[in-house]
């Protein structure tokens, strides 16, 4: 009787892939490294604005085209008063320096009214206007949603907020709080005083229908609230991310 060990059973070699599963596997890597590579210049795209300033928005582009051009100049953040950076958090997004992009409690609240205004941050205001189209489609939401942590994550409150207030219409035709700040008061971004601040972030929410320079009554009264707003802000420390 023979000691030999038995023989191992050769291995099936595997059938070779017909061409349609070898078309299937060759494209979803292509699919992968398209999203991949589409991925790496949204992120390089964000990254480049973070030291370079940004060009003219969609919608600036559009204004200029109607109106037959804009009033805009850009300023660095150095060269705003401060109290302007205090005014429109205060006005806009009290809770700038506390979130990643997206304020939860004023969303929830916003749901609860039925109704998305007052939710939007400084940050997502930013994405819209530097790389997307104004609108309330379900399309440029999903993008702002998707832009917005890379822009927090990529740039500094700071960065994110001299961009704002650069882009952001003061006035029909007017952009950036430089620009503003001449074409309402006749004095530069940097020697704003807290009342004429004020002012500028009161005209934020609808800059065609109110004017910095003749508020109404109740824009008056806005005016104030923003100003103590400003103040409280800086008292309680929820203006450290910014301050220059």
């Amino acid at each position: 009787m023979s000691d030999a060990a038995p023989t191992p059973s050769r291995r099936k070699k595997a059938a070779p892939l017909s061409f349609r599963q070898k078309f299937r596997r060759s494209g979803l890597k292509w699919v992968l490294r398209g999203v991949l590579g589409f991925v790496l210049l949204v992120v390089l795209w964000v990254w480049l604005f973070a030291a370079v300033n940004p060009p003219a928005g969609l919608y600036m582009r559009q204004e200029g085209a109607r109106l037959g051009g804009i009033s805009r100049t850009w300023v660095d953040v150095d060269d705003i008063a401060p109290v302007m950076l205090r005014s429109v958090v205060a006005a806009e997004d009290a809770n700038y320096c506390n979130h990643w992009g997206f304020d939860m409690t004023e969303i929830r609240r916003a749901m609860s009214r039925g109704s998305n205004r007052g939710a939007s941050t400084l940050s997502q205001q930013v994405v819209k206007n530097v790389f997307l189209w104004h609108g309330r489609n379900w399309s440029r939401k999903a993008l702002e949603a998707m832009l917005t942590p890379v822009v927090e994550t990529l740039w500094s409150k700071q960065r994110i907020l001299e961009v704002y207030l650069n882009v952001a219409e003061f006035d029909e035709g007017v952009f950036g709080v430089e620009a503003a700040a001449q074409h309402y008061f006749g004095v530069s971004a940097a020697k704003l005083s807290p009342t004429q601040a004020a002012r500028l972030a009161m005209v934020l929410p609808n800059p065609k229908a109110r004017s910095a320079s003749k508020p109404s009554a109740a824009q008056r009264r806005r005016t104030a609230a923003i100003m103590d707003g400003a103040q409280t802000i800086a008292a309680d420390g929820r203006a450290a991310c910014f301050q220059p």
